[in-house]
């Protein structure tokens, strides 16, 4: 049964392609818009005249309210309704989506992409918390991997569809496209998908915890953006201050936003700590990649989205088997093999510049890449809801998806000046050229810590 009494889903089922349908579809337009604008940045930059601090925040403006207000969302979902919560979510989305492709100023572009995160932290935490409260246990694990494969494929399709709305018509088309996806997503939802929540959630809204969540990783996005300027310092102590002030929030209210509790559990945090750490190395990575194929290595907006189609492809023939996988062998494995796998592409994309040759320099790092990222993403999502109880499936969706977005938004603002980028050196090549080389080594050690920390904390569930 599921939690809100209806009989449980079984795969192969035409709801249950119904319920993995609907949450693709609607996880994979937020996933696609967090990839697909990387390949638009300098098309962006270009025509609304953007400074480096700006493409930033237009990066990371989504990032930053769908990471603070993930958990909110995922609450509403398990309270009233994860389907209701994942459709308004989706409409809200696409209405932001259209003030995207409309934006005449970089300023305008940006507080549209702060609303079109805020709709997002409504539809993805539901979309896979439908999965989990729709489906039979049994069929759970396969269901995520289905899930985690066709997401991963909508993440590494961003860059190709942008690649081609830029080149083809204009880089404001990368947003209104959601508008016709959108419409898909909510009449699916709404004629199949089986409504679940969680019956003993109450309707208290933590209002305060999501205000201090978005000022903490507000003022941190902008301390480390601005890193070097006379206001920086003062934002970072802000920042400590609103983050300390959460921590203390969540422990004395009576119906938290995020329950600390959920953390007592090792291997949650344990596997949320990895999230962070592969994820801030993913963002950085698609943040400079797609700008130094086309600064330095003279590719157009297409070329260098195409150029990351062998992770697509790994993802696509991968994914669900390293779900399998894991359920098979156990996760720690994988969750420990695939981030080195990752690093190791990574330090191979180090041959790109001036001079790239694709066959040579770009697509065996970005194979190899993809192995990886296969061989993770579908154990690591698994890992993390299965060490939670069913009636958090939503909270803990929640928080692993605000852990991976966190990381990626730290990542973007944090990155480029610890590599020495700035100002409009985006644009160029011997700048860009330089920082690329330091960033993809960052990024290597991140990968490199998060294959570490799993081996050492993961552990294999115990079969008797």
């Amino acid at each position: 049964m599921s939690d809100a009494g209806a009989p449980a889903v079984r795969l192969g089922t035409p709801t249950g392609r119904a319920v993995i349908t609907a949450a693709v579809l609607g996880s994979g337009m937020t996933l696609l818009d967090g990839t697909v604008v990387n390949v638009a940045l300098r098309s962006i930059g270009e025509d609304l005249g953007a400074s480096l601090a700006q493409l930033q925040w237009i990066t990371n403006g989504y990032l930053l309210s769908l990471a603070s207000l993930i958990l909110l969302g995922g609450s509403l979902g398990d309270r009233f309704g994860r389907r209701r919560v994942f459709v308004v979510g989706t409409a809200w989305f696409a209405l932001a989506s259209l003030l995207c492709g409309l934006a005449p100023t970089p300023e305008v572009l940006i507080v549209a992409r702060v609303l079109q995160g805020a709709g997002g932290a409504l539809l993805t935490p539901g979309s896979l918390a439908m999965i989990q409260g729709a489906f039979a246990r049994e069929d759970r694990a396969a269901a995520i991997g289905a899930w985690s494969g066709l997401g991963g494929i909508a993440t590494a399709l961003g860059p190709v569809v942008g690649g081609v709305l830029i080149d083809q018509a204009s880089w404001r088309w990368i947003f209104l496209i959601n508008l016709p996806l959108a419409l898909v997503t909510i009449a699916v939802a709404q004629r199949a998908v089986p409504e679940t929540r969680d019956p003993g959630a109450s309707h208290h809204l933590d209002l305060i915890g999501a205000v201090l969540a978005t000022a903490t990783l507000g003022s941190t996005t902008y301390a480390l953006i601005a890193w070097g300027g006379s206001l920086a310092p003062y934002v970072a102590g802000l920042a400590v201050l609103g983050g300390a002030a959460f921590v203390l929030t969540e422990k004395r209210e009576r119906e938290p936003m995020l329950d600390l509790a959920i953390f007592s559990d090792r291997t949650f945090s344990a596997a949320n700590a990895l999230t962070l750490l592969v994820y801030a190395a993913l963002g950085a990575i698609l943040f400079f990649l797609t700008l130094q194929l086309q600064t330095t290595g003279g590719y157009t907006a297409l070329a260098a989205g195409t150029a990351t189609l062998p992770m697509t492809v790994s993802l696509l023939l991968l994914a669900a088997r390293g779900g399998r996988l894991a359920a098979r062998i156990g996760p720690r494995v994988p969750m420990s093999l695939g981030p080195v796998v990752m690093a190791v592409g990574t330090l191979l994309l180090l041959r790109i510049g001036a001079d790239v040759v694709y066959w040579r320099d770009v697509l065996p790092g970005i194979t190899v890449f993809g192995l990886g990222l296969a061989l993770l993403i579908a154990p690591l999502t698994a890992t993390v809801l299965a060490a939670a109880p069913d009636d958090h499936a939503g909270l803990a969706s929640g928080v692993n998806n605000a852990v991976a977005r966190a990381g990626s938004l730290l990542a973007v603002a944090a990155v480029p000046v610890a590599v020495g980028l700035g100002g409009e050196q985006y644009a160029d090549p011997v700048a860009l050229d330089a920082a690329f080389g330091s960033a993809m080594q960052a990024c290597a050690a991140l990968l490199l810590a998060g294959g570490l920390l799993s081996w050492l904390t993961i552990r294999d569930p115990v079969t008797r």
